[in-house]
């Protein structure tokens, strides 16, 4: 990314972070229930559609903790915890610089805070992920994903991909993180999500699995 795309993605960031910001709590909390309502009837039909064809079945969800600002997936990821055939992942930063590493999470997993201030589970290793629920700033409607900065995602996915895993990313973002119209041209390492579920509904369609 040469320098003029960096100060644009820095300047893209810092728009987008005061537009969630200036959210109401109450658009927020709707937003988030929104959110989790849709990607729960998401994984529930499409884990019957693979079962009724006989393909290999949703095990694994790699999530994430939401911070205090992003739409909140707690109750979901509880949900998902307590069903027998889901296992339920989180991110943690092991190196900085690297590939997260997720690890098994359910409501009684010990959480400490992590590199950022986000808290981690102290749980085992978990197996590699069927779906990755991935945190969203920014978004184009072809699924290019504008993160944070650190790469942390950018290099997980490639790790994932360069490991021959077959798995779904999703993109979760407010729905005024849309880039359409900006000036915003992704990196030659940023990795597509396969989709993007908003405030506002599916901004990139929902997978089929």
């Amino acid at each position: 990314m040469n320098q003029n795309a960096q100060d644009n993605a820095a300047a893209l960031r810092t728009r987008l972070k005061r537009l969630r910001a200036e959210i109401p709590s109450q658009d927020r909390d709707r937003g988030a229930l929104l959110i989790r309502g849709r990607l729960y009837t998401w994984l529930a039909t499409s884990r019957t559609r693979l079962r009724e064809s006989g393909r290999p079945d949703v095990r694994h969800i790699a999530a994430f903790w939401s911070m205090a600002e992003e739409p909140a997936l707690q109750a979901l990821l509880r949900q998902w915890a307590e069903d027998e055939t889901l296992t339920v992942s989180l991110p943690v930063v092991v190196t900085p610089g690297a590939p997260l590493q997720f690890r098994a999470w359910t409501p009684d997993t010990p959480m400490k805070p992590g590199a950022y201030g986000i808290l981690e589970p102290e749980g085992p290793d978990a197996p590699a992920p069927d779906v990755v629920l991935v945190p969203t700033l920014g978004y184009t409607r072809q699924g290019d994903r504008l993160g944070y900065g650190g790469g942390y995602y950018d290099r997980t996915l490639a790790a994932l991909k360069a490991s021959g895993h077959a798995f779904t990313t999703i993109g979760i973002a407010w729905a005024s993180g849309d880039l359409s119209g900006q000036p915003y041209a992704p990196a030659a390492h940023d990795v597509r999500l396969d989709a993007v579920l908003t405030d506002k509904g599916w901004a990139v369609p929902a997978p089929e699995l």
